[in-house]
């Protein structure tokens, strides 16, 4: 049962540009270096054009084989495709009120800072972004645009919606399916969540990654995996808003809240697998550029292989 936290302040004072500036200057500036302009390993291109065929090397993705041409000529030979440069992103935002939990940093604030230097660092390329809010329900579709001040706008939208009021149920199925009503072509998609949900958002995740580039982005406080012995103290539950008094300091305690806490990540796990998506976790304590430059360099290197087992793949 996660504590609301109390509303916290942005890392970057003074409003949506002061911070849309704080995360150029301390997380972009970063990940330009090691992306070298090359933001094709966080958007794929649709690869809607044939543009060339040549010899199969060693890493080629066996999926883009021509095997027409390869039994004609007696040597495997793959397809390349111009791609489509001018892609979309979308950003799936779960803003339940579990979102407002965390001991020094906020899930919310998190899941805001990593929108605004995702979003900007794929603007500048020509890309665009769009996002869906869900708080009890998909209240609010921003439309993908390009730009800096199209980023500002929705860093405003996030940084002044207020907190969803506990009493329902998060249901992350009803995002994930309208989502898929609202985007008409493949797009990049990040589901930022940290997924304490009713069961069932597997299927229509995975129905979402039939067509989307998706990667699920969890989001997490490592007090919601383990307690330290705090004595009494009032927990609420950030989604019923049900409240108890629980003795912190009983190492009985403890132990069935770990259990259950490994439990829900095994179902998360299995989940994500099921769903076979791209993961990145996030956690409250972390540096988000370097869990970013993780992220991104898992996916150059995974780009230079061919395809594998389907699966979850996890960047913590």
């Amino acid at each position: 049962m996660p504590v609301n936290a109390p509303l916290q302040p942005s890392a970057a004072p003074g409003g949506t540009e002061a911070l849309l500036t704080h995360l150029e200057w301390t997380v972009l500036r970063r990940l330009d270096g090691w992306l070298q302009g090359d933001y094709r390993t966080l958007m794929r291109g649709n690869g809607l054009d044939l543009a060339d065929l040549r010899e199969y090397q060693f890493h080629d993705d066996v999926r883009h084989i021509d095997w027409n041409v390869t039994a004609r000529l007696q040597q495997p030979h793959v397809r390349e495709f111009t791609e489509d440069r001018e892609l979309s992103a979308w950003f799936l935002l779960d803003l339940s009120p579990s979102i407002d939990f965390g001991a020094r940093v906020r899930k919310r604030t998190l899941s805001t800072h990593f929108v605004g230097a995702m979003a900007r660092g794929l603007t500048r390329h020509g890309n665009r972004v769009g996002a869906l809010l869900y708080g009890s329900q998909v209240d609010t579709v921003i439309p993908a645009r390009s730009g800096r001040r199209h980023v500002l706008h929705l860093l405003h939208r996030l940084q002044t919606r207020p907190g969803a009021a506990p009493g329902t149920a998060t249901r992350l199925a009803d995002l994930l399916v309208r989502a898929a009503s609202v985007m008409p072509r493949r797009s990049s998609v990040f589901v930022v969540s940290d997924f304490i949900s009713e069961p069932g958002w597997d299927k229509p995740l995975a129905q979402l990654a039939r067509r989307h580039d998706v990667v699920a982005v969890r989001l997490y406080d490592p007090l919601e995996m383990k307690l330290p012995d705090l004595g009494m103290v009032l927990m609420q539950d950030a989604e019923t808003g049900e409240q108890l008094f629980v003795d912190t300091g009983a190492r009985g305690f403890r132990q069935r809240f770990e259990a259950i806490a490994a439990q829900r990540e095994a179902d998360l796990r299995d989940g994500l697998a099921r769903a076979g998506v791209d993961a990145l976790e996030l956690s409250t304590e972390d540096d988000l550029a370097d869990a970013l430059l993780r992220f991104v360099d898992a996916r150059k290197q995974r780009s230079r292989l061919a395809a594998g087992a389907p699966g979850t793949r996890r960047f913590a």
